[in-house]
Order: C-alpha cells, then structure tokens, then sequence
C-alpha cells in the first residue's frame, strides 16, 4: 500500500502529482526530491514503482520479501538500505522486529516497511519540521530513518536491562525459592536478547561505510559526504547498543547458570531428606525383620520384657539417626 507521495523542495513539502514519473521529473527539474513510502506493498503495487525508478531487480525482490538482515548494497542507479526497527512490548516483555528499507537514488526515495515497528510517519513529520534539515537531500532522510531506528535501540536495550534485573532479584531472592517457571522465563528473555542482537549486530557494517569508517575506499554513492561525521555519531551510538548486548547475553547465561545451579543443590538437599529418613526407617524395618523370621530357637522371644525392650531399641536407634541427621543439616 502507497502511504504517502510528496515532493521536496528547498526543505518544503508540496505533494506531487499521482503519477510517478511525473513527480520525479518535476522534482529533479525544481532541485528537490520525491519520497514514497509504502507499506507492505503488493508485487504489482511495487513493481510500477520500481520500473519508474529503476531499481534493480534483486534489490525489488528483497523489499517485497520480509525476514532480511541489515545491509547496504550499491546498485548503479541506486542504494539499498535494510533496517530492522526494535519494538518492546510492556505487557509482555517481549521484542519484536519488523523491516525498513530505503532506496537512494537521484533525487528520489522510496521506503518500504514491513511489520509494525517502523512507524516513518514519526520520522517525516520531525522532518517536515526541520526543513534545513530537509534541504539536504535524500541523505537526509537515509539519516533520520538510521538515527530513528538506532535511537529506538537505546531504548529497547535499557528496557531489557529492566527486565534482567526482574529476573536476577527472582533468581537470588530468598523469599521466591525459584518458581518453576523460573527457568522458562529466562530463557525466553535469552531469546529476546537474541532477537534484539539479530537486529542490531548486522548494521553495523553498513553504518561504518556510511560515516566513512570501513576499509571501503571512496564513499558511497548518492550519500552526500558531509552526513559522513552524522553517521559516525549513528554508528557510535550503534556500537553502545552492541556493547549492551553483548553484556545482557553474558549476564542472562550467567543468571541461568545461576538458577541452574541453585535447582541442583535445592535436589541434593531433597535427596539427603530423602535418604535420611529412609535410613531411618530401615532400622526398625530390619530389627523388625529379623524377630518376624519363623526359626525355632529364638530365645529373647519367650522373654517377658523381650517386646518392648525390641520396640525401646528401635526408638532409640531412630531417634540417635535423627540427631545425627539434623546435626549434619540432612534435616
């Protein structure tokens, strides 16, 4: 679906005309750009607009199908740019991703988004309100989608943050013992981070050869080089979202670790009950046994004080284990 379609002229907005070859011809001819975005567009839908534009074919097939990592790629008449927007989900702790991409070209930008986590309406309007910003150029909007999406990331990363703190004061809190689902949770959030990671990690190649960082040669094209020091701040703050990653996975591995830990001692203690009173009750069970086998000549039988002198001896072996027991913390 074509969401909105407008030209861009010395930072101003001035929408352009329902064709659009027309929209670019009138915007390279009046010094500005078109941009288009779309929303989860059709083949056909998608198809006109890439014959307009001339984008190539593979970049096309990428946008129209979800599920691709972060990446640049140089086309001769094109950029192709991929993000992947974080959304955290309060009431469930969750992340979820969806898809931005961005085409480049001369004077014009189309975008596609996939999923919920991109609003670019947001991104326009801050825009539309920044024109000497605007006036940039498509380079403008490459940047504002980028810091957007990498702002975004900041915010999705203190949230885990939160929630592994959730999670450790569960996990060593004396009072909660390690619910069962304990170990359930922690390792959805070990998916969460991994999901987060997907999203963040890959971009950031494509960020150092924007700000100029990557061992690439020259620039890259349709870019103006004066965004270079913007983008480096973009991959900056990219990098602290990585370092953050990075961290929650090795807290949350060793927070399971942890809980894993705990479980296991919790059912060596279970196992000592358990085998403390069932040493207990073997005693009686033995001394029992023997005076139930039918020999003959067992003397203390006819014996007057026999019985409870059998039943004294079994109190007082059980109840010696018991102290035994107890002072050891078997019990």
């Amino acid at each position: 679906m074509i969401v909105d379609c407008a030209i861009y002229r010395d930072g101003r907005r001035r929408e352009g005309p329902g064709d659009f070859s027309d929209a670019l011809d009138e915007a390279r001819a009046a010094g500005g750009f078109v941009w288009i975005g779309l929303h989860e567009p059709t083949g056909g839908e998608f198809d006109t607009v890439a014959e307009e534009f001339g984008l190539h074919p593979l970049a096309v097939e990428d946008a129209l199908n979800a599920h691709q990592r972060p990446k640049l790629e140089v086309y001769d008449d094109s950029l192709f740019v991929v993000f992947k927007p974080v959304v955290y989900e309060p009431k469930s702790d969750a992340v979820s991703t969806g898809e931005v991409m961005v085409f480049l070209g001369d004077g014009f930008v189309v975008t596609v988004r996939h999923g919920e986590g991109a609003p670019l309406a947001a991104v326009r309007r801050r825009l539309e309100h920044e024109p000497h910003l605007l006036a940039k150029g498509p380079t403008a909007v490459l940047y504002a989608i980028a810091d957007a999406t990498v702002d975004h990331y900041l915010d999705v990363a203190t949230e885990l943050q939160n929630d592994l703190e959730e999670l450790e004061a569960e996990v060593f809190s004396p009072a909660s013992g390690g619910s069962r689902n304990t170990a359930s949770r922690i390792y959805t959030f070990k998916r969460q981070v991994l999901e987060f990671r997907r999203a963040t990690v890959p971009l950031a190649p494509p960020l150092s050869r924007l700000a100029g960082t990557a061992s690439a040669n020259g620039g890259v094209p349709f870019v103006n080089d004066k965004a270079r020091p913007f983008f480096r701040d973009v991959s900056d703050h990219l990098t602290r979202v990585n370092e953050s990653v990075e961290g929650l996975d090795r807290l949350v591995s060793d927070v399971l670790s942890a809980h894993l830990a705990q479980m296991s001692v919790r059912q060596n203690d279970d196992m000592r009950k358990i085998s403390a009173w069932a040493a207990m009750a073997a005693v009686p069970t033995m001394i029992a046994g023997i005076y139930g086998m039918n020999f003959d000549h067992m003397p203390e039988l006819h014996w007057v004080w026999s019985y409870p002198a059998v039943i004294a001896l079994m109190a007082g072996l059980v109840g010696f284990l018991y102290r035994l027991f107890k002072r050891r913390g078997w019990l």
